[in-house]
């Protein structure tokens, strides 16, 4: 059995851990189409692996714009996040990793735990689309650095490649409608 590793390590234990972490994953999800079912394997094998993981889960891409929480470890969640609010939601939103070494300086950090200090959310990318965002929040101050961006992203393009195949929500028809409608006359054009 292994020891979950604690945030007082060095970057190079922090990167063999992760990769051990990773093979782990790798193994457990050998063979298995089902996404949800994945995500909660990854949430639970990555929250027990380091201790400095607080709350570790993902957000769905339930609906045009809006985030849904999906599997996760850790203590009770915000149940949808819109992308124009939060960290999960910059990172659904630009589909580019927010790593927040403080949540507080944050413009518009949602508090859905009052313990939270800093977070690192991983938008998994489908078809230039948001399949979810994998979010990992931390109950110390600063405790993400690049090396967990670089594994965690890794995990992410694998997933993403994975399970491409999982149901990725297009955007509300009447939104389709307007961007592909023609430019509406003028009363000069008529």
């Amino acid at each position: 059995m292994y020891e979950p590793l604690s945030h007082e390590t060095s970057r190079s234990e922090r990167a063999t851990h992760y990769e051990l972490t990773l093979q782990r994953i790798d193994a457990l999800l050998e063979g298995e189409d089902d996404w949800v079912s994945a995500m909660a394997t990854v949430a639970c094998e990555l929250h027990h692996s380091f201790a400095y993981f607080h709350w570790t889960g993902f957000y769905r891409h339930l609906s045009h714009e809006v985030l849904a929480v999906g599997p996760y470890q850790g203590a009770h969640a915000c149940l949808r996040i819109p992308f124009s609010r939060g960290v999960c939601g910059a990172a659904a939103r630009t589909q580019e990793t927010q790593l927040v070494a403080d949540v507080h300086a944050f413009e518009d950090h949602i508090a859905c735990s009052s313990t939270t200090l800093s977070e690192l959310v991983v938008p998994i990318v489908v078809r230039d689309r948001v399949l979810a965002v994998l979010d990992v929040d931390s109950d110390l101050p600063a405790v993400f650095h690049d090396t967990d961006k670089r594994y965690l992203e890794r995990l992410a393009a694998g997933l993403a490649e994975r399970y491409a195949h999982a149901r990725i929500p297009k955007p509300p028809a009447a939104i389709e409608v307007l961007a592909t409608s023609p430019e509406p006359k003028t009363q000069k054009e008529e």
